[in-house]
Protein backbone atom coordinates (compact mmCIF):
# COMPACT_ATOMS: atom_id res chain seq x y z
CA UNK A 1 0.00 0.00 0.00
CA UNK A 2 1.31 3.30 -0.85
CA UNK A 3 2.06 5.89 2.30
CA UNK A 4 -0.49 9.06 2.30
CA UNK A 5 2.11 12.04 2.57
CA UNK A 6 1.72 14.97 5.22
CA UNK A 7 0.76 17.96 3.33
CA UNK A 8 -0.02 21.47 4.63
CA UNK A 9 -0.81 24.73 3.41
CA UNK A 10 0.47 28.21 5.53
CA UNK A 11 0.21 31.41 4.72
CA UNK A 12 3.43 32.85 5.47
CA UNK A 13 4.29 36.44 7.01
CA UNK A 14 0.93 36.56 7.48
CA UNK A 15 -1.11 37.82 11.26
CA UNK A 16 -4.39 36.59 9.72
CA UNK A 17 -5.81 33.76 7.64
CA UNK A 18 -5.77 34.84 3.87
CA UNK A 19 -3.10 37.43 3.87
CA UNK A 20 0.69 37.08 3.23
CA UNK A 21 2.08 34.04 0.83
CA UNK A 22 0.81 30.44 0.75
CA UNK A 23 2.94 27.86 1.10
CA UNK A 24 3.01 24.21 0.36
CA UNK A 25 4.48 21.95 2.93
CA UNK A 26 5.43 17.99 2.13
CA UNK A 27 6.97 15.40 4.42
CA UNK A 28 7.95 12.32 2.78
CA UNK A 29 9.10 9.68 4.51
CA UNK A 30 12.66 9.26 2.23
CA UNK A 31 14.04 11.94 -0.48
CA UNK A 32 11.44 11.43 -2.93
CA UNK A 33 12.92 11.52 -7.22
CA UNK A 34 13.30 15.31 -7.81
CA UNK A 35 10.74 14.87 -11.00
CA UNK A 36 7.90 13.68 -8.03
CA UNK A 37 8.67 16.63 -6.02
CA UNK A 38 8.68 19.36 -9.41
CA UNK A 39 5.29 17.25 -10.19
CA UNK A 40 3.68 17.99 -6.66
CA UNK A 41 4.97 21.40 -6.89
CA UNK A 42 3.61 22.07 -9.92
CA UNK A 43 0.02 20.72 -8.93
CA UNK A 44 -0.17 22.85 -5.83
CA UNK A 45 0.66 25.72 -8.27
CA UNK A 46 1.66 27.80 -5.00
CA UNK A 47 4.64 30.26 -5.45
CA UNK A 48 6.63 27.42 -3.74
CA UNK A 49 6.24 24.15 -2.40
CA UNK A 50 8.48 22.51 0.33
CA UNK A 51 9.86 19.32 1.00
CA UNK A 52 11.11 18.51 4.26
CA UNK A 53 12.41 15.66 6.06
CA UNK A 54 14.99 14.64 9.23
CA UNK A 55 18.57 14.24 8.73
CA UNK A 56 18.97 12.60 11.47
CA UNK A 57 20.90 14.46 13.81
CA UNK A 58 18.57 16.73 14.41
CA UNK A 59 18.52 19.09 11.63
CA UNK A 60 16.37 18.61 8.91
CA UNK A 61 16.95 18.47 4.81
CA UNK A 62 14.69 21.71 3.32
CA UNK A 63 14.34 21.89 -0.73
CA UNK A 64 12.40 24.69 -2.21
CA UNK A 65 9.72 24.11 -5.58
CA UNK A 66 8.37 26.71 -7.75
CA UNK A 67 5.76 25.40 -10.39
CA UNK A 68 8.60 25.00 -13.11
CA UNK A 69 11.81 24.88 -11.10
CA UNK A 70 13.82 23.97 -7.82
CA UNK A 71 15.22 27.19 -6.44
CA UNK A 72 18.41 27.69 -3.80
CA UNK A 73 16.47 30.10 -1.45
CA UNK A 74 12.87 30.73 -0.17
CA UNK A 75 11.93 33.02 2.95
CA UNK A 76 8.11 32.13 3.70
CA UNK A 77 8.03 28.50 2.55
CA UNK A 78 11.16 28.35 5.22
CA UNK A 79 9.26 30.26 7.55
CA UNK A 80 6.42 28.03 6.96
CA UNK A 81 8.20 24.58 7.00
CA UNK A 82 9.25 25.74 10.78
CA UNK A 83 5.90 26.66 12.41
CA UNK A 84 4.83 23.14 10.52
CA UNK A 85 7.61 21.19 12.48
CA UNK A 86 6.83 23.42 15.87
CA UNK A 87 3.10 22.97 15.45
CA UNK A 88 2.95 19.40 14.41
CA UNK A 89 5.07 18.44 17.49
CA UNK A 90 7.93 17.07 15.20
CA UNK A 91 10.14 19.84 16.96
CA UNK A 92 10.74 20.69 20.40
CA UNK A 93 8.44 24.46 21.02
CA UNK A 94 11.77 25.29 22.89
CA UNK A 95 14.47 24.39 19.92
CA UNK A 96 15.21 25.79 16.95
CA UNK A 97 14.58 24.52 13.53
CA UNK A 98 17.94 24.13 11.88
CA UNK A 99 17.42 23.56 8.04
CA UNK A 100 20.24 22.21 5.28
CA UNK A 101 19.51 23.55 1.68
CA UNK A 102 20.87 24.42 -1.25
CA UNK A 103 21.21 27.91 -0.40
CA UNK A 104 23.23 26.72 2.95
CA UNK A 105 22.57 26.14 6.18
CA UNK A 106 19.28 28.21 7.34
CA UNK A 107 18.17 28.27 11.40
CA UNK A 108 14.58 29.39 13.18
CA UNK A 109 13.64 30.78 16.36
CA UNK A 110 10.42 31.08 17.98
CA UNK A 111 10.28 33.95 19.07
CA UNK A 112 7.10 35.95 21.25
CA UNK A 113 3.52 36.49 20.18
CA UNK A 114 3.95 33.79 17.15
CA UNK A 115 6.97 35.66 15.57
CA UNK A 116 9.69 33.11 14.10
CA UNK A 117 12.91 34.78 13.74
CA UNK A 118 15.01 33.07 10.40
CA UNK A 119 18.81 33.50 9.87
CA UNK A 120 19.37 34.20 6.42
CA UNK A 121 22.56 34.97 4.33
CA UNK A 122 22.46 38.67 3.40
CA UNK A 123 22.65 39.51 -1.03
CA UNK A 124 23.03 42.79 -1.27
CA UNK A 125 22.81 44.95 -4.40
CA UNK A 126 25.91 46.08 -6.27
CA UNK A 127 24.70 49.87 -8.80
CA UNK A 128 24.96 48.42 -12.48
CA UNK A 129 23.52 50.24 -15.36
CA UNK A 130 19.93 49.71 -15.96
CA UNK A 131 19.42 47.28 -18.55
CA UNK A 132 17.75 47.61 -21.89
CA UNK A 133 14.43 47.93 -21.69
CA UNK A 134 13.67 47.43 -18.35
CA UNK A 135 11.69 50.55 -17.37
CA UNK A 136 9.26 50.27 -20.32
CA UNK A 137 8.50 46.53 -19.08
CA UNK A 138 8.01 47.79 -15.35
CA UNK A 139 6.47 51.37 -17.26
CA UNK A 140 7.88 53.51 -14.52
CA UNK A 141 10.97 55.54 -14.25
CA UNK A 142 13.84 54.15 -12.08
CA UNK A 143 15.60 55.94 -9.68
CA UNK A 144 18.01 53.33 -8.80
CA UNK A 145 19.50 49.98 -10.11
CA UNK A 146 21.42 47.15 -8.85
CA UNK A 147 21.86 43.70 -9.76
CA UNK A 148 22.44 40.64 -5.93
CA UNK A 149 23.63 37.45 -7.07
CA UNK A 150 19.56 36.29 -7.90
CA UNK A 151 17.70 39.90 -8.74
CA UNK A 152 17.46 42.90 -10.22
CA UNK A 153 16.72 45.62 -7.58
CA UNK A 154 15.29 48.59 -9.00
CA UNK A 155 13.97 51.53 -6.56
CA UNK A 156 11.05 53.70 -7.80
CA UNK A 157 10.19 56.97 -7.13
CA UNK A 158 7.49 56.58 -4.78
CA UNK A 159 5.52 54.01 -2.85
CA UNK A 160 2.41 54.79 -4.96
CA UNK A 161 4.16 53.83 -8.08
CA UNK A 162 4.85 50.82 -6.51
CA UNK A 163 1.37 49.68 -5.41
CA UNK A 164 0.03 50.73 -8.85
CA UNK A 165 2.50 49.29 -10.84
CA UNK A 166 1.22 46.87 -13.46
CA UNK A 167 4.13 45.72 -15.57
CA UNK A 168 4.57 43.44 -18.45
CA UNK A 169 5.61 40.37 -16.75
CA UNK A 170 6.16 38.52 -19.93
CA UNK A 171 9.34 41.04 -20.77
CA UNK A 172 10.36 40.59 -17.23
CA UNK A 173 10.64 36.71 -18.00
CA UNK A 174 13.15 37.54 -20.76
CA UNK A 175 16.00 39.24 -17.93
CA UNK A 176 18.73 36.66 -17.13
CA UNK A 177 17.58 37.43 -13.47
CA UNK A 178 15.56 35.04 -10.97
CA UNK A 179 13.49 38.49 -10.39
CA UNK A 180 12.96 41.64 -10.09
CA UNK A 181 12.47 43.63 -6.81
CA UNK A 182 10.77 47.23 -7.16
CA UNK A 183 10.78 49.30 -3.81
CA UNK A 184 10.68 52.68 -2.93
CA UNK A 185 10.45 54.67 0.25
CA UNK A 186 7.27 53.43 2.54
CA UNK A 187 4.86 56.71 3.14
CA UNK A 188 2.68 53.95 5.70
CA UNK A 189 3.47 54.42 9.18
CA UNK A 190 5.05 51.46 10.73
CA UNK A 191 6.91 50.19 7.54
CA UNK A 192 10.65 52.01 6.11
CA UNK A 193 10.02 50.33 2.54
CA UNK A 194 8.08 49.16 0.58
CA UNK A 195 8.46 46.60 -2.37
CA UNK A 196 6.91 43.74 -4.96
CA UNK A 197 8.77 41.29 -6.67
CA UNK A 198 8.23 39.34 -9.70
CA UNK A 199 9.67 36.19 -10.98
CA UNK A 200 7.69 35.10 -14.06
CA UNK A 201 10.81 33.39 -15.39
CA UNK A 202 10.24 30.67 -12.61
CA UNK A 203 6.46 30.13 -12.99
CA UNK A 204 5.76 33.18 -10.34
CA UNK A 205 4.43 36.47 -12.65
CA UNK A 206 4.37 37.93 -8.73
CA UNK A 207 5.38 36.41 -5.43
CA UNK A 208 2.86 37.84 -2.61
CA UNK A 209 5.67 38.19 -0.08
CA UNK A 210 9.25 37.36 -0.56
CA UNK A 211 11.26 36.45 2.25
CA UNK A 212 14.29 36.07 0.05
CA UNK A 213 14.03 39.04 -2.04
CA UNK A 214 14.21 41.34 2.09
CA UNK A 215 17.94 39.51 1.99
CA UNK A 216 18.47 42.18 -0.84
CA UNK A 217 16.03 44.90 0.58
CA UNK A 218 17.25 45.22 3.99
CA UNK A 219 20.82 45.89 3.63
CA UNK A 220 19.76 48.44 0.44
CA UNK A 221 17.56 50.67 3.02
CA UNK A 222 19.69 49.79 5.75
CA UNK A 223 22.47 51.77 4.24
CA UNK A 224 20.39 54.54 2.48
CA UNK A 225 18.39 54.95 6.07
CA UNK A 226 21.59 54.27 8.51
CA UNK A 227 19.79 51.73 10.30
CA UNK A 228 20.11 47.94 11.20
CA UNK A 229 16.20 47.41 11.79
CA UNK A 230 13.99 48.37 9.63
CA UNK A 231 10.12 46.52 8.39
CA UNK A 232 8.89 46.65 5.14
CA UNK A 233 5.66 45.94 3.84
CA UNK A 234 5.12 43.74 0.25
CA UNK A 235 2.28 45.71 -1.48
CA UNK A 236 1.15 42.66 -3.65
CA UNK A 237 -2.82 41.95 -3.43
CA UNK A 238 -2.69 39.85 -0.79
CA UNK A 239 0.11 41.97 1.08
CA UNK A 240 2.40 41.10 4.31
CA UNK A 241 4.97 42.76 6.59
CA UNK A 242 8.47 41.37 7.07
CA UNK A 243 10.98 42.81 10.11
CA UNK A 244 14.46 42.79 9.05
CA UNK A 245 17.48 43.20 11.19
CA UNK A 246 20.94 43.41 8.88
CA UNK A 247 24.14 41.50 10.90
CA UNK A 248 26.67 42.15 8.60
CA UNK A 249 26.91 39.52 6.07
CA UNK A 250 23.67 37.81 7.56
CA UNK A 251 19.82 39.22 7.60
CA UNK A 252 17.23 37.82 10.91
CA UNK A 253 13.75 37.99 8.99
CA UNK A 254 11.10 38.19 10.80
CA UNK A 255 7.00 37.10 10.56
CA UNK A 256 4.45 35.23 11.79
CA UNK A 257 2.23 32.26 10.09
CA UNK A 258 -0.86 30.79 9.91
CA UNK A 259 -1.92 26.95 8.98
CA UNK A 260 -5.25 26.73 6.11
CA UNK A 261 -5.29 23.04 5.49
CA UNK A 262 -3.79 20.10 6.59
CA UNK A 263 -4.40 17.27 4.60
CA UNK A 264 -2.59 14.01 2.86
CA UNK A 265 -1.22 13.33 -0.56
CA UNK A 266 -2.35 10.07 -1.68
CA UNK A 267 -1.93 9.44 -5.30
CA UNK A 268 1.48 9.54 -7.13
CA UNK A 269 3.69 8.62 -4.80
CA UNK A 270 4.58 5.24 -6.19
CA UNK A 271 6.34 6.89 -8.89
CA UNK A 272 8.76 8.89 -6.54
CA UNK A 273 11.65 6.68 -7.70
CA UNK A 274 10.52 5.64 -10.79
CA UNK A 275 8.89 7.86 -12.71
CA UNK A 276 10.45 8.93 -15.97
CA UNK A 277 7.91 11.50 -17.66
CA UNK A 278 8.99 14.40 -18.74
Amino acid sequence: MNPCIPLLVVDAFADAPFGGNPAAVCLPPHEPDVRWMQRVASEMNLSETAFLRPCGDGTWSLRWFTPTKEVDLCGHATLASAHVLWETGRQGADRPAVFETRGGRLRCERGANGMVRMDFPARPAVACELPAGLADALGADVRWCGRSIDDLLVELPHASVVRELAPDVGALAGFPVRGVIVTAASDVPGHDFVSRFYAPALGVPEDPVTGSAHCTLGPYWAARLGRASLRGWQASRRGGSVAVECCGERVVLGGRAVTMLRGEWAAGWEAAGTYSGA
